[in-house]
């Protein structure tokens, strides 16, 4: 009788002691990161992102009438992590290729970007170990 005691308490003290740890864990411990993309009037394009130390890719498609874009991007950081814009006209060719890093200055970038085919071009969004937020915008350029 005393074994089988034993047993109960040694079953009840391990499922205690798992449901502690497997209990106290917390999603605001997984790194995460994202990105939002909104449109504006005229064609123009913007987005914001967050992240607690996650990355992530997003890409998407944007109309431009013109052969150049101007850009604008800017980040609140503290801590190490990194944002990138890639921008490919509509032939896929690269006319921008702009990151920045957390906790480093600078904070921001803009201008306009090198000259391209007019049409559908591609922008990726990359968030690699990032730590904060920002935004970004795009419209076509002059």
């Amino acid at each position: 009788m005393k074994n089988s005691k034993t047993y109960s308490t040694l079953f009840l003290l391990l499922f205690a002691t798992v449901s502690i740890f497997t209990g106290c864990s917390s999603d605001d411990n997984n790194p995460t990161a994202n990105v939002t993309i909104n449109e504006g009037p005229n064609g123009d394009i913007g987005g914001d992102f967050t992240g607690n130390g996650g990355s992530t890719t997003e890409t998407f498609s944007w109309q431009n009438g013109l052969q150049t874009a101007d850009y604008n991007a800017d980040i609140t950081s503290t801590a190490t992590g990194t944002f990138q814009m890639i921008i490919k006209d509509a032939d896929g060719a690269t006319v921008l290729d702009r990151s920045l890093t957390g906790s480093m200055e600078p904070d921001s970038f803009s201008g306009v970007t090198s000259s391209g085919t007019s049409g559908s071009w591609t922008v990726t969004i990359s968030l690699t170990n990032f730590n904060g937020d920002g935004s970004f915008s795009l419209s076509e350029g002059n």
